[in-house]
């Protein structure tokens, strides 16, 4: 049951495609104010669960519940940010005017602009065409627009794919503050060498929650040394 203390509740939810369950009866429950990580392999279900969160994917049963509304409800537009792993930019605009257009649609203060541009690193390249970015500053300039006004869930699906390492060390460091103001992130990933970046880790394989807490907590309820041991006992059944 949803709590004031938890920004996303799922309860028994069931996503059926092509007649097959992708997620058969999932229950979680996501506190406020925490980096949550989601990993599993690909074809975990991951981004179907990121889906029902934010209120596009078609359930066949079970409840999504986020920050207190039915997920994908209007009161949300402008409470929950997802960033997906495609790129959601314009590539013939600057970043800044970008970032000006989407602050536009979403009342949020022209200060916003500089203030994420500075957030993702971006400030040298506020005037340069989206189009002659790299593949991991275009990611950045979506992450910067989802960051726009002031929203208090942040979902990120893969946020980190072919970034390189510093720029993947200081976008978890960007995460972690956000979570200081306040504000949920869930970041999905198949690299399991991210999961001790996490305040909480979300194991999903074949649709399944294999187990929810700490990163301290996996370990000790497994028996293991690092997370892939971790999922691999779990998955095995044979956690101690």
């Amino acid at each position: 049951m949803a709590t004031q203390s938890s920004a996303i509740t799922v309860e028994n939810l069931q996503v059926v495609r092509g007649g097959k369950p992708v997620i058969a009866d999932l229950t979680v429950e996501v506190p406020r104010g925490q980096v949550v990580g989601l990993l599993g392999p690909s074809g975990s279900g991951k981004s179907t669960l990121i889906r029902a969160i934010v209120g596009v994917q078609i359930v066949a049963g079970g409840t999504v519940v986020v920050l207190g509304e039915s997920a994908g409800a209007p009161s949300l537009r402008d409470r929950v940010a997802y960033v997906t792993q495609s790129p959601s930019v314009y590539s013939d605009l600057s970043v800044v005017a970008n970032l000006r257009y989407f602050a536009d649609i979403l009342g949020a203060p022209r200060s916003d602009v500089d203030r994420v541009l500075h957030e993702v690193d971006l400030t040298e390249y506020a005037d340069r065409r989206v189009m002659r970015l790299s593949g991991g500053q275009i990611s950045r300039v979506s992450l910067g627009v989802a960051l726009l006004g002031k929203p208090e869930v942040l979902v990120l699906d893969e946020p980190t794919v072919g970034l390189d390492p510093l720029l993947r060390r200081d976008l978890w460091a960007l995460f972690h503050r956000l979570a200081q103001q306040g504000i949920t992130l869930l970041v999905s990933s198949h690299v399991m060498d991210e999961a001790s970046r996490c305040d909480r880790l979300m194991l999903l394989r074949s649709g399944e929650l294999l187990a929810f807490g700490t990163f301290a907590e996996l370990l000790q309820q497994t028996g293991t040394s690092d997370i892939e041991q971790a999922f691999l006992r779990l998955v095995e059944g044979d956690a101690a």
